[in-house]
């Protein structure tokens, strides 16, 4: 491409040639690059990216043609590409490696995106064009996917306020505002609070149980945060789960504890009780506006499950057996702390300690044996072979590619038997402070083939401990399973092939978007994988048979506990949203009336409290969603029994329809017919509590 056609490129921009968004990227495969891009570049290329988007779209709006499915529809599918290039960009380094100035532009920048939204959204010009085509829809010839592209643009028309009067549009317009800066302030208090806190500890008493994966995750956490020669203590969940499970010292579990579970409630600037109480009147208000008696409804109107009274089934079918398992789990853990001269109730700082040991007396399964078996490049290379075997996958190292981070690796994902091309991959797999917390799939680049084949960039950012220079890092069962379920998220973006990169990869809804990833995490556990890959990291030996049996036999153990705070969680989220007139709710009370009235045990706290649950908080994402995880799992647990009962994990036929039906279709099908075209039916409840432990 010569120089004047990279600057007139769709995603080309009208800015100096010293920024990186000026030109269509000569890079490898469209690589963003990374080393040229600074912070002083990103609010010019926002600016401008907003006014060309602007002037595409009134391009879409004053066509003197007839609106049809080609300068209606795809016309809108092709604009924006500019925007879509500097956003994602912007967002995914705002997530995994932010700093002060990135923060102030994203601070800036919410509210501008959500007025160049709504103004879009709520366009008369536009959505008369678009709602034409919609009426016309039976006689244009449409394929299905076509077909699907235009009614889920014109629903994304009318659930954004397209058919409101006047007056309130403007009153939803700003209230997207406001729950867009609202949002991105939440996501870095949250942050603020979790990369300033370090229990920095000095002597050797301090350390007292801890096995020496962990000292030395910690020795690395204290140097990175200028105490060299002590050990740390951090919010990452690979470095504060594992001290809470071996710390001897009560005390100091408790101050880790404490200091984890009250992030976003500190007080100063970044509390967060007040952001919440405003963000739930916010959202109730825009459900009236558009028609909805709760924000619960308008949001699952356009899930699978359609109400929330399907959701509150389906997690209190889950809460009843899951608090009994729990209570009798308790009971297990004080037994065993009575035994040890601990005679006081069991704490939440007290149930993972003790339920390791629990779990090493019943199933003598030690995490600290274990973990040298699970080496983070090992676990890597399991993903990829199990790619290769189900979807016909390759991947090849590209170290002379640079990523965003030097922590970040960059593959080059190839079909195999073909070599043809079919995406970048990006692992960041180590906490650092200017990551936030968790743990996620993203892509820099999505799939599309409207106007030319375009093949996505997709990156998973994980939070593992890292290990001493030299040393292999090593991972817990969790954090394996981790890397297993964001790859899934990764191949549903990969695989995508579709034509409109609307319906691509993981733009399906929110609860089927967890069922590609939360199934791929079954094959981890499978002796096929297991044998092959988790090679001790000083021997070399594979893993005993005989540990494998135990680890299988173990995975229900605790799911009491697992179960209960998680489902805690999602019916907290659930009433919060259920609200018709929320103003002035304490957030902190009100969590606390909902853990009351569904028997909340007090051993145990809910996964994410309400001023740090950045799925719901954190922008629109999982808000009124996060059942989305258990309602997944009944479909990833019957899913994964398809290839049992045909007696191979990794089943040609089997793999051939998962990745025709659900990885590569996006969200052309809507996912019940997905689902029903793969397995031949939908799923029931009762792979899930079978998984569980919960079975009657």
């Amino acid at each position: 491409m010569t120089a004047p056609e990279a600057m007139t490129a769709p995603e080309a921009l009208p800015l100096p040639a010293a920024n990186p968004f000026a030109a269509k990227w000569e890079t490898p495969f469209g690589l963003p690059p990374f080393a040229a891009i600074r912070p002083e570049h990103i609010g010019p290329a926002f600016e401008a990216a907003l006014g060309k988007h602007k002037a595409e779209i009134a391009a879409i709006v004053t066509d003197a043609a007839e609106p049809g499915f080609a300068n209606a529809i795809e016309a809108l599918e092709r604009a924006g590409r500019a925007l879509s290039r500097v956003g994602g960009v912007f967002y995914n380094l705002t997530g995994a490696d932010t700093n002060e100035a990135l923060q102030a532009i994203e601070r800036e920048m919410s509210p501008v995106t959500s007025r160049h939204w709504s103004a879009i959204m709520m366009d008369p010009g536009l959505f008369a064009r678009v709602d034409a085509v919609f009426a016309r829809r039976d006689e244009l010839g449409l394929d299905a996917e076509q077909m699907r592209l235009l009614e889920r643009t014109h629903r994304g028309f009318v659930r954004s306020g397209a058919q409101l009067g006047p007056e309130d549009k403007t009153r939803l317009a700003a209230i997207n505002e406001r729950l867009a800066g609202l949002g991105t302030q939440f996501g870095q208090n949250v942050l603020k609070d979790e990369s300033s806190y370090a229990l920095v500890l000095d002597d050797e008493a301090a350390l007292a149980g801890l096995p020496p994966f962990l000292k030395a995750a910690m020795a690395r956490a204290a140097a990175d945060r200028g105490h060299a020669g002590k050990h740390a203590v951090t919010l990452s969940r690979s470095i504060i789960e594992p001290f809470l499970t071996f710390s001897t010292r009560r005390d100091l579990r408790e101050g880790a504890f404490a200091a984890w579970s009250k992030r976003g409630e500190n007080g100063g600037e970044s509390d967060n009780r007040a952001i919440v109480a405003e963000m739930v009147a916010l959202r109730a208000e825009k459900a009236t506006l558009l028609g909805f008696a709760t924000f619960a409804h308008f949001k699952l109107d356009d899930c699978m499950a359609k109400t929330p009274e399907t959701v509150r089934e389906l997690l209190e079918l889950v809460w009843k057996p899951a608090k009994a398992r729990a209570a009798q789990e308790a009971a297990d853990l004080a037994a065993l702390a009575q035994g040890e001269g601990e005679n006081g109730p069991i704490r939440p700082w007290d149930w993972r300690h003790y339920a390791e040991k629990v779990r090493q007396q019943a199933y003598a399964l030690d995490e600290a044996v274990l973990k040298p078996y699970l080496q983070l490049d090992r676990i890597i290379a399991a993903a990829f072979d199990t790619a290769g075997k189900l979807f016909g996958l390759s991947f090849e190292a590209k170290p002379e590619l640079a990523g965003y981070h030097p922590d970040v690796r960059i593959w080059e994902v190839k079909e195999a038997e073909s070599g043809r091309h079919i995406g970048l991959f990006l692992g960041d797999y180590f906490a650092r402070p200017s990551k936030r917390s968790g743990a996620w799939m993203s892509a820099y680049r999505g799939q599309r083939k409207l106007g030319g084949e375009v093949r996505p960039i997709i990156v998973n950012v994980c939070n593992f401990a890292k290990p001493e220079a030299g040393k292999p890092a090593l991972l817990s069962i969790d954090d394996a399973r981790t890397l297993f379920h964001e790859f899934g998220h990764a191949l549903h973006g990969l695989l995508s092939d579709v034509t409109y990169g609307s319906l691509a990869g993981t733009s399906v809804s929110r609860d089927f978007v967890e069922l590609p990833s939360q199934l791929y995490e079954h094959w981890f556990l499978t002796r096929e994988v297991m044998q092959r890959y988790c090679l001790h990291a000083e021997t070399g030996e594979p893993i005993p048979e005989a540990l494998i049996e135990k680890i299988k036999r173990a995975q229900t153990f605790n799911q009491g506990f697992a179960t209960v705070e998680y489902t805690s969680s999602a019916l907290v989220d659930l009433a919060f949203h259920s609200l018709k007139q929320p103003a002035q709710v304490d957030p902190l009370a009100f969590e606390a009336a909902e853990l009351a009235r569904i028997g909340m045990p007090p051993e145990i706290t809910m996964r994410h409290r309400t001023p740090h649950f950045t799925h719901v908080f954190s922008g629109d994402g999982y808000s009124a969603g996060y059942y989305s995880y258990l309602w997944s799992e009944v479909m990833d647990a019957d899913a994964f029994n398809a290839f049992l009962e045909a007696g191979d994990v990794f089943s040609p036929e089997i793999a051939g329809r998962l990745k025709r039906f659900i990885y590569s279709a996006g969200d052309t099908r809507d996912p019940a017919e997905a689902y029903t075209l793969f397995r031949g039916r939908l799923p029931t409840p009762d792979a899930l509590l079978e998984k569980r432990g919960l079975a009657a």
